[in-house]
């Protein structure tokens, strides 16, 4: 069975190296949750990110040699940060970064730290402390941390973007707040995104990859956060005391967004329906092509000067389709197969026929004609994909 390939997740081209960013809340998340999935992409040549939300302030500490950690965050933040470098080292990843660093923070602002929101055990499983510091990862605007999250996305430009499901894999506030503005930024940025699904969920995961391979290296990475994980043999169990088997299987879904009035983005339409809407576009392209071609020498003669109304309205025309065709299906596909119809359609009827007629004209209209389809095609079709970057999606950045 293929493990992380063209069949798992989308990538840009067969010839393309595959990008994949990972979103965790805390040191230790990544290995636990990922770490053979992460270990098997590197092992296939993919590009992996790890973005680290926090530093794990708040975490327990299992070993009795490392209590004197608990006596304050910043140590206790500092010896995570080796394990989480020598569990990325096991695991083959070189690129990590904690989010609010200048190489994870939205342009224009000053680097932050997001700290540890810490939680408790409640009847229904992790919830949000009583008190909350001010600079933790829940307490910052959603936005903030979602541009954020963007700004690596932008840099990176991933095919796959990975953080944990709904209820944060177990409920921590961390989980949630990271899953959340992550969807959200791959959202901004059109990139599929998908949830890990822990062992014990309901749902039915997309992609089931087989990490015994690596399981090894798992297993050394997950050794390595000494602060919060104890590894017997092929079991590990975390400051519960609980020892559960080092899992074989990772698990993830797609997260399939919910769209306005049920419209489905046309990235995500089947292929069958892409071909489809492309050779309609074509066959509009071709018949507007004709029809304007046909009506572009038109003009009208006022106060002695003549205005080529025609030609006027043909190149408004062609321009508001392809740009509304662009606008409405979200990609360049549609307005790319129109803009060859329109093409093909004014250079078959500027050809001279038989008897030596012409639809196009050797006038400055007819020249006009015969390069302005094409020169709007390029500029509407190459045109940058540009993401909506409003206050409802990701904040407004902040200038200092």
């Amino acid at each position: 069975m293929p493990i992380l390939s063209m069949s798992y997740f989308e990538r840009a081209t067969m010839s393309e190296q595959e990008r994949v960013l990972f979103v965790h809340a805390h040191p230790d998340d990544e290995s636990i949750s990922t770490g053979g999935t992460l270990a098997t992409l590197v092992e296939r040549g993919a590009q992996v990110t790890v973005l680290t939300c926090t530093r794990g302030e708040r975490g327990e500490v299992i070993p009795a040699e490392l209590q004197h950690l608990l006596d304050s965050h910043h140590a206790l933040a500092s010896e995570r940060e080796g394990e989480l470098t020598a569990a990325l080292g096991a695991l083959g990843v070189t690129d990590q970064r904690y989010l609010g660093d200048a190489n994870a923070r939205w342009a224009g602002r000053e680097p932050r730290r997001y700290l540890d929101s810490g939680m408790v055990w409640g009847q229904d499983g992790a919830e949000a402390t009583g008190v909350l510091d001010p600079d933790s990862l829940t307490a910052a605007d959603f936005g903030e941390v979602a541009s954020d999250i963007a700004a690596v996305i932008a840099d990176i430009r991933p095919h796959v973007v990975i953080s944990y499901n709904d209820f944060g894999g177990y409920g921590h506030p961390d989980h949630i707040r990271a899953a959340q503005a992550a969807e959200r930024a791959a959202d901004v940025y059109d990139i599929p995104f998908y949830a890990v699904e822990p062992d014990s969920s309901a749902a039915t995961p997309t992609i089931t990859v087989d990490v015994s391979p690596v399981l090894e290296r798992k297993r050394a990475a997950l050794a390595a956060h000494r602060t919060q994980i104890v590894v017997d043999g092929t079991n590990f169990a975390l400051s519960n005391g609980v020892s559960q088997p080092i899992s074989e299987v990772e698990m993830f879904r797609r997260v399939h967004r919910v769209h306005p009035h049920g419209l489905t983005p046309f990235a995500e339409q089947s292929v069958g329906v892409k071909i489809f809407a492309a050779v309609l576009g074509l066959a509009v392209g071709i018949v507007v092509g004709a029809i304007l071609t046909v009506a572009h020498e038109a003009s009208v003669t006022i106060g002695g000067l003549p205005i080529p109304y025609g030609l006027i309205a043909a190149i408004v025309i062609v321009t508001c389709l392809l740009v509304g065709l662009r606008l409405v299906f979200g990609t360049r596909t549609v307005a790319a197969a129109a803009a060859a119809g329109l093409v093909i359609a004014v250079a078959a009827l500027s050809l001279r026929s038989a008897g030596g007629s012409v639809l196009v004209g050797q006038t400055s209209s007819g020249f006009v004609w015969a390069i302005a389809p094409t020169l709007i095609a390029v500029i509407v079709v190459g045109w940058p994909q540009l993401p909506s970057r409003s206050r409802d999606k990701i904040g407004t950045p902040q200038t200092k």
